[in-house]
């Protein structure tokens, strides 16, 4: 019997869709399910339930703390916030060139000014104590890089952090100068829970890929970061609410998603890679934003049963339903976040995600390095002269 020579070529779908590439411990998503979990745990369940730095320890440690643990991991943590000086010193120039393109932009340059300020090594060279604390501390550190970011591009000075909050409202104390309103604070959190991770998404594959190479965390991070900055993946909550405000009033629904249906524009926050359900992570920031209510609640609902139906009718034989962007950009608006603020604060979450795929990978020797068809001119030709 004939057998394939090794590491020949396979062909895969486009994308990588539906291509496993590895084995993780960290959480999976099941997308005709309409399901997906952080470790043997509902994602979702342990939103509605559980606080921030209980899915932190998680991810982390693959295990839920108990009330003792909860306090000794959110004093932990919470001692990393500050940044260290060199770099605080560099965030006022770093948050004027970035301004154009926002916090997340100014992040990428940040963290690897924290990498090198910290002396990262390569993941390869240090042990797995090492691994955690480094990550534990970036997790830390990016939320308190991303508000000072916004906060000086505003030309408002930083807000310090404070170690007596819990993270979600540590967060938005950082962002406002505020104490931050109990309601709000369990919105985000909620929020910030449901997009620590997401499978092996564009961001997630990214992190891994450098972590497979054995660079240091901060280059994983920065990587991961570029991926999520593209509008296809994190980049769409702000669009999304675009959307709501450029239809208006629901009058306006049916004439303004038909026109941009039928010139085969998509529709930001509506479908998914994954799910041919309704996203989960969606129906729960529903929830969240039908406790606040409102004008702008209304109108999103309105718009969600009117896309679907019309996508149905234009678009018969697919599932398009709304993602996990349409209501977040919906319940941030609601917490009064700005609009730049909203893929930062996506991506605040995710770096925790992020940094337990990496500690993972980081386990495994094997550098990831697919190969590619070559679809170009026959080689080999002749060089013309000049």
């Amino acid at each position: 019997m004939p057998t394939r020579e090794t590491n020949a070529p396979i062909a895969v779908p486009r994308g990588l869709a539906g291509v496993v590439v590895t084995d993780t411990r960290v959480g999976d998503v099941r997308g005709r399910e309409g399901f997906y979990h952080y470790r043997q745990y509902s994602a979702v369940e342990l939103a509605r339930t559980r606080t921030f730095e209980d899915v932190w320890h998680l991810m982390f440690h693959g295990e839920l703390p108990d009330a003792e643990g909860r306090a000794a991991f959110a004093a932990e943590t919470a001692a990393l916030r500050r940044l260290p000086a060199d770099v605080e010193d560099v965030l006022p120039a770093l948050a004027r060139s970035s301004a154009p393109s926002g916090p997340l932009a100014g992040l990428r340059t940040a963290l690897s000014m924290m990498g090198a300020s910290a002396g990262l090594r390569p993941l390869y060279d240090i042990d797995p104590a090492r691994r955690r604390a480094e990550a534990l501390a970036a997790c830390a550190a990016v939320p308190t890089l991303l508000t000072a970011l916004h906060r000086l591009g505003q030309g408002l000075p930083p807000v310090p952090p404070r170690e007596d909050l819990p993270y979600a409202a540590n967060y938005l104390y950082m962002l406002t100068g505020a104490e931050p309103e109990p309601r709000q604070v369990r919105a985000i959190e909620r929020y910030l829970i449901s997009t620590v991770d997401h499978g092996f998404n564009a961001s997630t594959f990214t992190a891994r890929v450098i972590a497979s190479t054995g660079a240091d965390l901060a280059a994983c991070l920065v990587g991961a970061i570029g991926a999520l900055s593209g509008p296809l993946h994190g980049g769409a909550p702000s669009r999304a609410l675009d959307t709501l405000d450029a239809i208006g009033t629901a009058d306006r629904i049916d004439s303004w998603v038909r026109e941009r249906v039928l010139a085969g524009e998509r529709i930001m926050g509506f479908g998914h890679a994954v799910y041919r359900t309704e996203d989960p992570r969606s129906r729960m920031l529903r929830e969240i934003a039908e406790e606040f209510g409102g004008p702008l609640v209304t109108l999103a609902t309105q718009v969600e049963q009117r896309v679907e139906a019309i996508l149905a009718e234009l678009k018969p034989g697919r599932e398009l339903h709304t993602n996990v962007e349409f209501y977040a950009g919906v319940v941030m608006e609601l917490c009064g976040l700005p609009r730049a603020m909203f893929t930062p604060t996506f991506c605040a979450a995710r770096v925790v995600g992020w940094s337990a795929n990496i500690l993972e990978q980081a386990e495994d020797p094997k550098i990831i390095r697919p190969a590619a068809r070559y679809v170009g001119p026959p080689p080999p030709q002749p060089v013309p002269m000049p």
